[in-house]
């Protein structure tokens, strides 16, 4: 049993003649750290369990988060999206510990050093944080995911003054966690997959961890979830949440169904009005699609073989939910101007800064993905509609 009193910060559950010790924490704050620190040395666990997973783990402790990243295996895996969200995620937290003077995740790390220190095992609780991302992704429909980088990027320009009254705020705070709820109220879709399926992962890891005494580091955020689940005492099946959902059957059928709509109009054309009429309007969906894409492109500061491939790629993409034009064009980004490594270090400021978005390289790959889509996605609706209006 715990010998020790703490504050609010800290739940005790008994459940099943185990013993759970819950640390509920700021990823930011001084203070957490040294809570977690007191309450590993004073109770002394059978195990611990913290709030990571094994890619978060080790990006860090090796503080080489963004150095190791394979740009082609993001891209074929189709992850750019991911890969955006995860920098605003990092830089976000990076400018409020720089303020606070604690880097985000500190305290995460003092478990696991506290644990090693003490000859106390410790085990990785989290859902890797790429399936957290992709599920919520894939979550949201087309307008959501694009209502969502939108505001995202206009969020990320706008410089907010954080005063001493703020930071007091936040240092009480698990930002990590209130960021995604707040992303969670602004689209109620993702807090289930943010905040509600983590709740069951980190419970259910927690409570087959090994020992009769378990103390688990986790966010302020978690804190009430984990411990309810706790109570309940029941076992929740994990393996529906580890997996990336399929598309739904709806978005395939939306997917596949406008090639098929823009063809069946230029055969019907060419059939009713002659070779011609169906050539002319061939001609007008390649430049629909490719003009608006490559611009995308442009105005990113794209390489020239950049622009090339979103002009001709993009009226063939556009005929396939298989991968977009933004996709086609970042590749050839990254294969003409890779990143250098002093880009990736400094991705997280500045990705705040207009500016660097074109002079970084990593951020000017990110800008032709999201331009080049946006012009390839805004030509298909052009060229779709003229076609079909051409039919009548």
């Amino acid at each position: 049993m715990s010998n020790y009193t703490y504050g609010n910060d800290v739940l005790v559950k008994n459940v099943n003649g185990k013993q759970f010790i819950l640390i509920g924490t700021a990823h930011i704050s001084q203070k957490s750290v040294d809570l977690v620190k007191e309450v590993i040395i004073g109770e002394k666990p059978d195990v611990v369990c913290i709030e990571l997973d094994k890619q978060r783990y080790v990006s860090l402790a090796e503080k080489k988060k963004w150095e190791s990243l394979d740009l082609r295996e993001v891209i074929k895996q189709k992850q750019l999206s991911t890969l955006l969200i995860n920098i605003l995620l990092a830089s976000y937290q990076k400018k409020l510990g720089e303020k606070l003077g604690v880097m985000p995740g500190t305290e995460l790390l003092e478990a696991a050093k506290s644990a090693e220190e003490n000859s106390i095992p410790f085990e990785l609780c989290d859902r890797d944080i790429r399936i957290t991302l992709r599920r919520a992704w894939n979550s949201m429909s087309f307008f959501q995911k694009l209502k969502f980088m939108l505001t995202g990027i206009a969020g990320i320009f706008e410089h907010e003054e954080i005063t001493e009254e703020k930071l007091e705020e936040i240092k009480d705070k698990d930002t990590l966690n209130e960021l995604m709820s707040e992303l969670g109220k602004a689209m109620p879709v993702l807090k289930k997959v943010l905040i509600d399926e983590r709740d069951i992962y980190l419970a259910q890891k927690i409570k087959e961890a090994k020992g009769d005494k378990v103390v688990a580091v986790v966010g302020k955020g978690h804190l009430k979830g984990i411990a309810e689940i706790l109570e309940k005492n029941e076992n929740n099946d994990l393996t529906k949440i580890e997996i990336i959902p399929k598309v739904s059957p709806a978005l395939k059928i939306i997917g596949w169904g406008i090639p098929v709509i823009i063809l069946g109009a230029i055969t019907y054309i060419g059939v009713t009005k002659g070779a011609s009429a169906a050539g002319d309007n061939l001609v007008f969906w390649f430049l629909a699609n490719g003009i608006p894409c490559a611009v995308g492109s442009v105005l990113a500061f794209g390489h020239p073989l950049t622009i090339l491939a979103s002009f001709i790629s993009a009226p063939f993409t556009s005929l396939t939910p298989v991968i977009g034009a933004g996709y086609v064009a970042a590749f050839v980004q990254v294969y003409f101007k890779p990143p250098m490594v002093r880009e990736f270090q400094t991705v997280t400021d500045d990705i705040n800064k207009f500016k660097k978005w074109w002079s970084n390289k990593l951020l000017r790959i990110l800008l032709v993905f999201i331009l080049a889509g946006i012009g390839s996605a805004l030509g298909t609706y052009v060229g779709m509609y003229e076609i079909i209006k051409n039919l009548f």
